[in-house]
C-alpha cells in the first residue's frame, strides 16, 4: 500500500492554512498593499507594542531577515518606527506609528470580519476546531 499524502493530517492541516492565509492575504493586500510578512509585523506590534525584531521573529514564526526587510519597509512608508530597546541597549525597538496604528484599526476590523466568516462557513465545527487546533499548537484547552 502506498502512502497517501492526501489523507496525512500535517499536509491537510498545511494546505488548509495556505487556502485560508492566501484568502485573508488578498484583503489585505487588497486595502494596504501589505504582504504576509508586512502584516504579520504590523498585528504583532499592534498587541504587544514596542518590540526588537527578534521578539517579533519569535512570535510571528519568521525569518528574522524577513521581519527585518518587512520592519524597513513598513518604516520607509511611514507606519512603523525604530526607537531604543527598554530593556536591551544592543536592540532596536520597534513600533506603530499614529498612522500605522489607524491602519491596524482598520485591517483589525477587515481580520475579525473575515475570522467570522470563516467561523460561520465551518458551522456548528467551528468551536471542536478552535479547541483541537489550541491543544495542536501547545495552548490549554
Amino acid at each position: 500500500m502506498s502512502f497517501d499524502l492526501e489523507s496525512f493530517l500535517p499536509y491537510r492541516l498545511n494546505v488548509a492554512a495556505t487556502r485560508i492565509s492566501r484568502r485573508f492575504a488578498a484583503l489585505y493586500e487588497a486595502e494596504a498593499g501589505l504582504t504576509v510578512p508586512e502584516w504579520r509585523v504590523l498585528a504583532h506590534l499592534d498587541r504587544s507594542g514596542a518590540v526588537s525584531v527578534r521578539d517579533i521573529h519569535a512570535r510571528v514564526h519568521l525569518d528574522k531577515s524577513m521581519v527585518s526587510r518587512a520592519a524597513s519597509r513598513l518604516e520607509q512608508a511611514g507606519l512603523v518606527q525604530k526607537s531604543g530597546h527598554d530593556r536591551d541597549r544592543r536592540l532596536v525597538a520597534l513600533e506603530l506609528t499614529g498612522q500605522g496604528r489607524a491602519l491596524m484599526h482598520r485591517l483589525s476590523q477587515i481580520a475579525t470580519g473575515f475570522q467570522a466568516d470563516l467561523i460561520a462557513e465551518l458551522g456548528p465545527e467551528a468551536g471542536a476546531l478552535d479547541r483541537a487546533l489550541t491543544r495542536l499548537s501547545g495552548g490549554k484547552d
